[in-house]
Order: C-alpha cells, then structure tokens, then sequence
C-alpha cells in the first residue's frame, strides 16, 4: 500500500477529479472535465503510461494499477493507495473485492474503486463508496463517466459526469 498527500491550500477547498478504466485512452472530453482540478484520482486500469502524463499535464495524479495494467510501466503503479487531500482521507483501489479492510474503522472518508465500468455511489457507515465508471472506450453500451468531488464543503459534493451522449 502506497500513502500520499497533497498539501493543502490555505482555503482548504478542493476539488478532486476522480477517473478510471481509460484502458489506453484519455478522451478530449474528459481532460476538459477535469480542467481546473487540484487533484486527479485514476482508479486503474490506465493502459498506457501517456494516459498518466497526460492527465499530470491537467493536475497531479495518484494512480492504482488495474487488471490490464501488466506492462513493464505499471510496476511502479500500487495496487492500493491511501491518498490524503484537502482534509479527505481516500483508499484507492481498483477492484472493490479486493477491499480487505473495514475502512470505517481504519478512518477513511472515502474508498474509491473502479473495474465495473459502471458509475455508482453509496455510503455505509459514514464512508463514501465510489467508483467513477469507465472513461476509456465504451463498452456493453454503458455510459463513458468520470467524477468530480468537492471536498471543501460538508457533505461533499459528488458530481457523476457522461462524458458522451448514447
């Protein structure tokens, strides 16, 4: 497991933006939803490095490694990460089976998760469940989704983008 931080500004508002299963593809449409981020979450599945300096370009990045994430680049990805930002403590993991802790109880505001290519939040036991869905190619004509978070204000502001019309 890898922790990291960003340092928080002075404010204390940020807004993360929260991705997965680009597989290899960073959509025009999603590095323009993420614009103006302070933080860009990537919940695996990346599928190539480019799709990470690309999204570098936009704002920071901490980046799990998904199941198609088995080239040689990726090894330096974590399979699970703590990320602390603007106050919010997340575990990052890219397929929630593979959840093996209760992170009520470990503290964590938020587990942020990716792998089903399906948008989707809940809460349970005061801790945010979320997984952006798949902003790479469409697939099962499922919705092309990412996420943008406000933590800076309570309860937070959880916003579920379609990047693409059916």
């Amino acid at each position: 497991m890898c922790r990291r931080s960003i340092e928080e500004r002075a404010d204390t508002r940020m807004r993360l933006g929260i991705i997965s299963d680009t597989h290899g593809l960073l959509r025009p449409e999603a590095a323009r939803a993420l614009s103006g981020v302070d933080l860009i979450v990537h919940a695996g599945d990346v599928g190539k490095p480019e799709v990470l300096t690309q999204l570098k370009a936009i704002a920071p990045v901490f980046a799990v490694r998904g199941n198609v994430d088995t080239e040689a680049w990726a090894a330096e990805l974590p399979a699970t990460a703590i990320v602390d930002a603007g106050g919010a403590s997340l575990y990052v993991l890219h397929h929630l089976r593979d959840l093996d802790l209760r992170p009520d109880a470990a503290g964590f505001d938020a587990v942020i998760s990716g792998h089903t290519h399906q948008a989707e939040q809940w809460e349970r036991g005061g801790v945010l469940y979320l997984n952006p869905g798949s902003a790479g190619p469409r697939r099962f004509n499922l919705p092309v989704t990412l996420a943008l978070v406000d933590v800076g204000s309570a309860p937070w502001k959880v916003e579920i983008l379609e990047l693409l019309r059916s």
